[in-house]
């Protein structure tokens, strides 16, 4: 089977989604099947050994110019290229980092979303080219429903189905100001119409985006994430002292850093003479450095600079470290987070986890066994969970051994692959025999 996989690039950063789209690739191409991994806007960065072409599609110079300057909508392919060029797009990526917020990018996130009927329709004539010329694929497989524009355009020029990954890009359409926000959503769900199937994390998220989309559940596909295990596993000598919690995500508000570390202002409180300690790993971009500074400001006024530790942004191996080093771990999200990568990823260590009681988290700890639930938006409810862990040492560690051995019986990168790869024998017979009745 030849599958074209069109994903997104996240400039300069680690990204759960990247790691995610290479990792499932990977794991295709070891199952036989021709997986071709395009990326768009910017090169893929991710942890792990990279199987992406190194050509990237809609570059992010390119698409942002396409929308502001008329000329450039007509360009040759000679120009475009001198944009498209990966060294240029992850500097730009990496220096304008901070100009990329939401609320900036309505009039553009709009446009791509009407594919041929936007502004950035070379685009999107140049890749299904590039794809029917170089990969001839039995089935098309979009990286997340901000790629919705593409489906039609892209099943009438290679007379494929296309199906489409989901993974919290709501999040960023709700964010947009108006009326983008309003246009983008009914630009979606028209266009999400085109697109034969969707593949979700889990059943809960599925229900949310059908009606989100206004599609059909039937419409909607769960396939549980995969982890590479290369690596993982528990350090020979577990921690314990100080106890220590950990956070492993980007640094931004969403992400609920502010409530973990007044969560753990409580915990160091109530431990009175116990040692404890906070470690934070990921990235932090110029749009998220006052924040980080207010949260780190709190935890100073609270005589406490001294128990955190930034570690910053981590490749895989520091991930490793990282986990092995904790003995919880905790990304208490103010949103209802669709994937949880790093809740299996702290798991696969035999690291449980402690997480707010929405979006995939109910989930992910009914299959696993791996951790604890709490009120979501409170640190009062956060503190005391992490509490019953680091008083229960005989809980916390059958937690952690529960979540490491499900994680690495169910969710690997094989188990996600072979699941995945049955959605697409699904639909691509399905057009076989459409074409057959034709």
């Amino acid at each position: 089977m030849r599958i074209a996989y069109i994903a997104a690039g996240a400039g300069g950063m680690y990204c759960g989604s990247c790691i995610h789209d290479n990792t499932l690739a990977a794991a295709l191409l070891k199952q036989g099947a021709e997986v071709t991994l395009i990326p768009t806007y910017t090169p893929l960065r991710t942890d792990e050994d990279g199987v992406s072409v190194e050509e990237v599609f809609y570059g992010g110079v390119n698409v942002f110019l396409q929308e502001k300057l008329w000329p450039f909508r007509h360009t040759p392919r000679l120009v475009d290229w001198l944009f498209d060029r990966p060294g240029l797009l992850r500097w730009v990526s990496q220096t304008f980092s901070a100009s990329t917020s939401p609320a900036d990018l309505g009039a553009l996130t709009v446009s791509v979303l009407e594919g041929e009927a936007g502004h950035q329709k070379k685009e999107l004539r140049r890749l299904a080219s590039w794809i029917g010329d170089q990969v001839k694929p039995d089935i098309v497989h979009l990286t997340n429903s901000m790629f919705a524009g593409m489906a039609g355009y892209l099943k009438d020029q290679l007379g494929v189905p296309v199906l489409c990954s989901i993974k919290g890009e709501e999040l960023f359409l709700d964010a947009l100001v108006e009326p983008y926000r309003s246009r983008a959503r009914a630009t979606l769900r028209s266009r999400a119409r085109d697109i034969d199937g969707f593949i979700s994390p889990g059943q809960w998220y599925s229900d949310f985006m059908s009606e989100y989309l206004a599609l059909p559940v039937s419409r909607f596909h769960p396939v549980k994430l995969g982890v590479n295990l290369t690596g993982c596993g528990v350090a020979e000598e577990r921690p314990g002292f100080p106890f220590t919690i950990g956070y492993l995500a980007r640094i931004a508000p969403e992400k609920g850093l502010h409530l973990l570390a007044d969560a753990f202002k409580l915990v160091a409180q109530r431990a009175g003479s116990m040692p404890v300690r906070l470690r934070v790993a990921g990235w932090l971009g110029r749009g998220g450095r006052a924040y980080y500074t207010n949260v780190v400001e709190g935890l100073s006024n609270a005589g406490l600079t001294g128990s955190m530790e930034f570690v910053g942004e981590v490749d895989r191996a520091e991930k490793l470290r990282f986990l092995q080093s904790l003995d919880v771990l905790s990304v208490p999200t103010v949103y209802e987070d669709p994937k949880g990568l790093y809740v299996l990823e702290a798991l696969a260590n035999g690291v449980p986890v402690v997480q707010p009681r929405h979006g995939s988290f109910p989930e992910l700890i009914e299959w696993t066994g791996g951790g604890i639930l709490v009120e979501p938006n409170s640190s009062e409810s956060l503190a005391n969970g992490i509490e019953q862990l680091m008083n229960d040492g005989p809980r916390r560690h059958a937690l952690g051994h529960s979540g490491m051995k499900t994680v690495h019986e169910s969710f690997t990168a094989q188990a996600m692959a072979l699941e995945t790869i049955s959605v697409y024998e699904r639909f691509v017979r399905r057009g076989n025999e459409r074409r057959g009745e034709r």
